[in-house]
């Protein structure tokens, strides 16, 4: 029988074991990639958590930021308010304007109150559509005039001389008054009507010097 060979060839063997070391070069670099993916996708998870709670902050402060400035805001605009507030609550200063009007207010009704004693001197009542008519009258002496004609024929008829057309003198001269003095109202009270007008009108004619009623008067208290 033929001898059996209990060792291997020593190429054969160096072989095999190149081709092992080679097979576990290869296993060890797969491995090490495998654990590098995984430790890289380790710190991209970690990175994105940081991204986010970076984000997260930012938006926080930008929230926050925010908040404070409508805040400021609405105390300005409550600050704004209240002093707005303050300033009309207090007592406005009067104008010279004002004055002026009070007292061109006092001086029409001082004038009135010396047509009625000029009225009353002369026993002539007023007419209503000039001065408050004088409901009280009880002398039977005193000539009652219901409008501005009669008291300018009353006044005629004191003062000796007889007007055969007084009312087509009063309606002249008032013609006259409203076509001089309404374009300057209109210019002093530019925001009024002009029904508004007229009774300014009306109450400045009362004790106009045009006027024949006060003309007459002032005549009859002149004699």
């Amino acid at each position: 029988m033929p001898k059996k060979f209990t060792n291997e060839n020593s190429k054969v063997i160096a072989s095999r074991e190149r081709k092992a070391a080679v097979k576990q070069a290869e296993h060890d670099k797969k491995q090490k990639a495998a654990e590098d993916a995984y430790w890289a996708d380790d710190d991209k998870l970690a990175n994105r958590k940081l991204q986010r709670k970076d984000d997260e902050e930012k938006k926080k402060l930008e929230a926050q930021k925010k908040r404070e400035e409508l805040k400021k805001l609405a105390e300005e605009e409550m600050n704004a308010l209240s002093s707005k507030a303050a300033s009309s609550s207090q007592p406005q200063k009067v104008t010279r304007a004002a004055l002026d009007q009070h007292k061109e207010a006092e001086a029409k009704l001082a004038a009135e109150e010396e047509m009625r004693k000029k009225l009353a001197a002369q026993k002539i009542a007023a007419p209503e559509d000039l001065l408050e008519e004088n409901r009280n009258l009880q002398n039977a002496d005193v000539k009652v005039a219901k409008n501005v004609d009669e008291a300018l024929v009353v006044l005629d008829e004191t003062s000796g001389s007889v007007d055969k057309h007084p009312e087509k003198r009063m309606k002249a001269a008032y013609l006259a008054f409203e076509e001089s003095r309404l374009p300057q109202l209109k210019v002093e009270h530019p925001t009024y009507r002009l029904s508004q007008l007229k009774q300014l009108l009306k109450k400045e004619w009362q004790n106009h010097p045009t006027n024949p009623l006060v003309m007459k008067i002032q005549a009859a208290m002149g004699n």
